[in-house]
Order: structure tokens, then C-alpha cells, then sequence
């Protein structure tokens, strides 16, 4: 079995997208919540596709 350890930086930086943007997205002025808004977004598809490319390297072979 073939781990893709290489993508685990991916599934670490959607986790900190994450973890910034819940509560800035919150705390920030309307226009810039927005922002934290899609970064949560972005965070938790970047997360996801790590760890499907994590755990099935050649799945979008």
C-alpha cells in the first residue's frame, strides 16, 4: 500500500484555513468577512482533496 505523505501539507494548511477563518469570520468588518468566509470554504475542499490524495494517491489517474 502507497501513502502520498507529500500531500499531507495540503490537509495542513486547509486545517489552518479553517481554524483562521471560523473566527474571523466572525470577528472582522463586513466587507473583510467575506474573505474569512471563502477561506474556510477553500480550507475544508483543500483538506478533503489531501486526504482522498493521502490515503488514494493515483485517484485522479
Amino acid at each position: 500500500m502507497h501513502i502520498g505523505y507529500q500531500y499531507l501539507v495540503l490537509v495542513i494548511a486547509g486545517l489552518a484555513a479553517v481554524a483562521w477563518g471560523l473566527p474571523a469570520a466572525h470577528r472582522l468588518q463586513k466587507p473583510f468577512d467575506i474573505a474569512a468566509a471563502l477561506a474556510v470554504l477553500f480550507g475544508v475542499i483543500a483538506t478533503v482533496i489531501g486526504i482522498l490524495l493521502t490515503t488514494i494517491p493515483s485517484f485522479f489517474r
